[in-house]
């Protein structure tokens, strides 16, 4: 167990016996599910999938699903992982995730944020410790609620707005549906570099990352 956080302290600096918390950003609601600003809502429904779990409303204003990820060697159910996402908007994720963390005694060093990027080209996959948020309000919300930067991020790229379109249109527009299967393979890929993560390290995961984009872009 790892040790309890001082209430409205610094969240961090515990033993790494916690669970992974894997948090998807999105919005809430029918009209934002499909939008490209939700990749990292639509990333953690393929994991609590494979989990074959459901969510559950908890009270710190999130919906979770608590699961064991993946095999470990020699067949072993893989770690426990906790998967959520927050009830509020984007730009205000920082608190529901804050009180979550304190609940269940998370590090923000056990601490995964799924999101989407403008600066990566659609589809490209990153791994991220610490570092700027790059203008991204949930990161932003996180951060500033935490206390610090230093939490993982898996940036899930979907390029820039085409023409004149205004980003916030760009980003809170529909997926078409042409582009639908595409992105499905995507969110597939983003839950295997989670099984990844949370069974082999984060290091570990985000140099075999690294090799594969290498070799894309070779």
């Amino acid at each position: 167990m790892g040790h309890r956080l001082a209430q409205g302290g610094r969240i961090g600096s515990m033993i790494p016996t916690s669970p992974w918390l894997v948090v998807g950003l999105g919005n809430p609601g029918a009209e934002y599910a499909s939008t490209r600003h939700n990749v990292g809502h639509l990333s953690v429904d393929v994991l609590q999938r494979r989990c074959g779990e459901t969510w559950s409303g908890h009270r710190t204003g999130t919906h979770i699903v608590q699961a064991r990820l993946g095999i470990l060697p020699g067949g072993a159910p893989g770690p426990k992982i906790i998967l959520a996402k927050s009830d509020s908007y984007m730009n205000t994720s920082g608190g529901p995730i804050g009180r979550l963390m304190r609940f269940f005694d998370v590090p923000a060093e056990r601490l995964l944020v799924i999101h989407d990027d403008l600066d990566l080209p659609p589809h490209e996959l990153r791994l991220k410790f610490g570092g700027g948020e790059g203008g991204h309000n949930g990161l932003k919300s996180i951060s500033q609620v935490l206390g610090t930067k230093n939490y993982h991020r898996l940036r899930i790229g979907i390029g820039r707005p085409p023409g004149r379109m205004e980003v916030v249109d760009f980003v809170l527009s529909t997926i078409p549906s042409k582009e639908r299967p595409e992105w499905e393979v995507t969110f597939e890929e983003t839950a295997d570099l989670v099984e990844s993560i949370v069974t082999c390290g984060f290091a570990h995961t985000q140099q075999e990352l690294h090799s594969k984009n290498a070799s894309t872009r070779a």
